[in-house]
């Protein structure tokens, strides 16, 4: 889900495999959840063949029971074959599901809802707490018509209750979600290509409590077999109770298994960051100064499972309006913890922002990032946070990923870079739209701006400016080739065929973004952790 109008890098490119794959954008929006819709097996397929690389080497089912700092390096050690085997690493990224390696590395964290006053946030609740969001064990069912076999169809589980499932089929709309008024309905919600669906209702369907920050290793397996357990249950009842004896269970997982290895978590540890990120700086990016700092994007609405567990506090999460957004760099790091980074969604933001950085084309931007921090890292030989921001930015970028959350420009758009730059110093801002299940950010290329707007953009940047007559004029070419030399009289050039024949004709944002990344570059002027302008505010 989410990220349609923003394919950002390893996103973008996994989103483009699927499009090769399937035969176009039209054959992957089967269902009306996602507008990518595939199965399984096959983006399995292409991630592997995505990470095929001489200096990459991928291990499956391997515990990792220990991990420790030992002079400049992180020693880890895993289990294989019955084996236990060492490694050293440089740098080490957490990207696992739960962020299983921050207790292991003595990280600070976050777990569960974040109190008010620990974060600010008017939505938190008063007091902190350790509860965390349903999980799901996902099913995946294929349409094999009136077969007469019995593969595929479930047992009915031990503990089956079929008023667990029994309003699956109705649900009242509200602002996002819609009604739901049939079975069928329900079922299309995440159907896939070659008929199959992948089973994954939230509203009396599969989602399941479980309490992991307060259970052992032990009660958490059974936990989970119970979760499987209920998804079971939630199968059975659609293909006995419902009458679908028509949807069997596919064996879409590796070694032909008809259930995934893991169930999916929407919550995990968070780690305690250089900055950490709050639904005010998702509303109102521009009252901050996080968003120049920005290494992924965002678009999805603040959306929380909780209705397995009747203790959770209510939180109105869907009425919490945010635009499309930025995570900050400093989200991914902390300063406690050298050569340390993390991923997925094991990042520094609260609670309720968990919500939205919890999808998938998000994580996919946070991890490019974090490999794109550590290899510049490691190439420096320096450590993740003495690296400069604007090098992974620019490193992000030159990739096809996004840094601001642009809807409006792409990455085949050959000012892309320009203005995903300037975007990112804040000279010219964005517009954001809270919208449906598609949040949005424009930037509006080809609309003019006025002298005044453009003044105050640079302002931050070139203090020099302050004195330096601007009106409500839209700005021209004229105008835009005094201020540059006012700035830096040393510029010896003449933009009037670069820009426009005519010196009084107004210019767009796009050639505005143009003109600046190429002749003063104020990009390149370095931003602190929290997006700071060090010596300049």
């Amino acid at each position: 889900d989410g990220n349609h109008g923003m394919p950002s890098g390893i996103w973008g490119e996994f989103r483009q495999r699927l499009y090769n794959h399937y035969g176009g954008p039209e054959a992957v929006a089967t269902g009306w959840v996602s507008h990518t819709l595939f199965e399984p097996s096959v983006g399995d397929s292409i991630l592997k063949a995505m990470a095929q690389h001489p200096n990459l080497i991928i291990e499956y089912n391997v515990p990792i029971p220990k991990v420790e700092r030992v002079a400049a390096h992180w020693e880890i050690q895993y289990q294989k074959e019955g084996k236990t085997i060492s490694l050293k690493a440089n740098i080490l990224v957490d990207a696992t599901e739960t962020g299983a390696i921050l207790p292991l590395v003595k990280a600070p964290f976050r777990l569960g809802m974040d109190a008010r006053r620990d974060t600010g946030e008017k939505e938190a609740p008063p007091s902190a707490n350790s509860v965390v969001q349903d999980i799901t064990y996902v099913a995946i069912l294929k349409d094999v018509g009136q077969a007469k076999h019995t593969k595929g169809l479930v047992q009915k589980p031990t503990a089956y209750s079929p008023e667990d499932y029994s309003c699956a089929c109705k649900r009242k709309g509200h602002s996002l979600f819609g009604a739901v008024n049939d079975c069928q309905q329900m079922l299309n919600y995440a159907k896939l290509p070659n008929n199959k669906y992948i089973i994954n209702w939230p509203h009396c369907g599969n989602d399941f409590f479980l309490d992991w920050p307060n259970l052992t290793p032990g009660q958490i397996t059974m936990k989970l077999q119970a979760a499987r357990t209920f998804t079971q249950g939630f199968v059975y009842y659609i293909q006995q109770e419902l009458g679908y004896q028509n949807l069997r269970l596919a064996q879409e997982f590796p070694q032909g298994r008809s259930w995934p290895m893991i169930p999916y978590h929407r919550e995990s540890r968070r780690l305690q960051g250089a900055v950490l990120l709050i639904t005010d700086h998702l509303k109102r990016p521009y009252d901050f100064t996080l968003y120049r700092t920005g290494i992924a994007v965002g678009d999805y609405p603040i959306d929380h499972h909780h209705d397995k567990n009747p203790d959770a506090p209510k939180i109105d999460f869907i009425n919490i309006k945010i635009p499309s957004y930025t995570i900050p760099l400093g989200c991914l790091m902390t300063e406690s913890i050298p050569n340390f980074l993390v991923a997925e969604k094991n990042i520094s933001v609260s609670n309720i922002v968990n919500g939205t950085t919890r999808l998938q084309p998000v994580v996919l931007g946070i991890g490019q990032a974090a490999g794109t921090l550590a290899t510049l890292a490691i190439q420096k030989g320096k450590s993740p946070q003495e690296i400069s921001i604007r090098s992974v930015q620019r490193a992000l970028i030159q990739s096809g990923a996004y840094v601001m959350p642009f809807v409006d420009v792409l990455p085949g758009d050959p000012d892309f870079g320009a203005m995903q730059r300037i975007g990112a110093t804040g000279i010219l801002k964005g517009y954001g739209v809270p919208y449906k299940w598609a949040n949005q950010t424009w930037f509006y290329p080809e609309r003019t701006i006025s002298e005044h707007e453009l003044k105050q953009g640079l302002l931050p940047y070139y203090p020099e400016l302050d004195a330096f007559a601007a009106s409500g004029e839209m700005l021209t070419s004229r105008f835009l080739h005094e201020l540059l030399l006012h700035i830096a009289p040393q510029l010896k050039v003449d933009l009037q065929g670069f820009l426009s024949e005519k010196k009084d004709t107004p210019l767009t944002r796009r050639n505005v973004c143009k003109v600046l990344d190429r002749h003063l570059d104020p990009f390149s002027l370095e931003v602190a952790i929290d997006g700071t302008l060090p010596s300049r505010e």
